[in-house]
This record gives structure tokens, C-alpha cells and sequence, in this order.
């Protein structure tokens, strides 16, 4: 989660250009318009995906999977609304010393209920969330990663909940 955040950081702060975006075909385009908003929930979701791109079922998980190498996936998962679940969820904030951000991070990262993790210019350097089945939970676990790294942690939960459906269209045609 961390690392991609860093390497952006990194490359802002040196030359990015053009050529190291990574290269995708239109069937790759084609193919993240599919797994972002319409991704199959059947059996073999590959194959189905493949068969709505031409492709074989080995073919199109082998796309995903270079997608995923190059950085271009993060992750593969379902959203749910946690409120409705019963869970309880919260923006955390930090203020990690540089020499001091890796050990933080693979800490917080450690925690299965961490679901994004930025490094951010700001005072407070390192922002990510959390999700736990209780509020109890969730304060329980910040306080073990603070004992931990020795770092607090702002909790920051929301008071009302806005939840934006966000999709990248990247074929240039109107099938999917």
C-alpha cells in the first residue's frame, strides 16, 4: 500500500514524465473498465471477462496480473459499506518522523483493517484509514500501534458519511 504512495512522493519531487507511464493496449483498457465497475461474480470471473474481450481465460488473468506488476492495479477486492455491516471506520493522521516512516508504516500496514495508507506533504506526513467491527476496536488497535511505534495517531472519525462512486473509463469505445 505504502510503497507506490512513496514512489509517487519520490517522483514528484524528481522529473516524472510521459514515458514512464505504463503501456496499455485498448484490450487492457477495455479490460480495467470491466474489473473496476462490472467484474463477474461467478466461478471463473477470468473467463468470463476473458470471453467479453476475446481473450482466453489464461490470457486475461495474465493482463491482470502485468497490470497489477506494473502498479497500475493496487488491489482486486470488493467495496462494501462498512455502516451497514456493523462496522466502524475512521481517517487517521500522523506525524512520522522521516527516518522513522518505514517502521511505521509496516506496523500500521500489519493490521488487516488498514485499507489505504498516503504518504502527504504536511506537517502530518502519513494519513491512512481504518475499518473495525466495533469503535472499541478500532481505538484498541490505534493504541497498540501507537505503543508500538511510539508515535500518536489523530483518530479522526467522520460525522457523516459521503461516499462517491468513482469509475476511470479507459476504452476509447462504448461497449463496456
Amino acid at each position: 500500500m505504502f510503497a507506490p504512495a512513496r514512489a509517487a512522493e519520490e517522483r514528484l519531487q524528481g522529473s516524472l514524465s510521459y514515458v514512464d507511464a505504463p503501456r496499455m493496449d485498448e484490450i487492457d483498457k477495455r479490460l480495467l473498465d470491466i474489473i473496476q465497475s462490472d467484474f463477474p461474480l461467478e466461478a471463473r470471473p477470468y473467463a468470463a471477462v476473458g470471453q467479453r474481450l476475446g481473450l482466453s481465460e489464461d490470457e486475461a488473468l495474465a493482463r491482470v496480473r502485468a497490470l497489477k506488476a506494473q502498479g497500475v492495479i493496487r488491489r482486486i477486492g470488493g467495496n462494501f459499506q462498512s455502516r451497514k455491516l456493523g462496522f466502524h471506520s475512521t481517517l487517521c493522521a500522523a506525524r512520522v518522523p522521516e527516518d522513522r516512516l518505514d517502521a511505521f508504516v509496516a506496523e500500521v500496514n500489519a493490521h488487516p483493517g488498514v485499507t489505504h495508507n498516503y504518504l502527504r506533504r504536511h506537517p502530518y506526513n502519513v494519513w491512512f484509514t481504518f475499518i473495525g467491527p466495533s469503535r472499541q476496536q478500532v481505538d484498541d488497535t490505534l493504541a497498540q500501534m501507537r505503543k508500538a511505534t511510539g508515535i500518536d495517531i489523530l483518530n479522526l472519525p467522520a460525522s457523516r458519511m459521503y461516499k462517491i462512486k468513482v469509475d476511470f473509463k479507459m476504452a476509447n469505445n462504448d461497449e463496456e
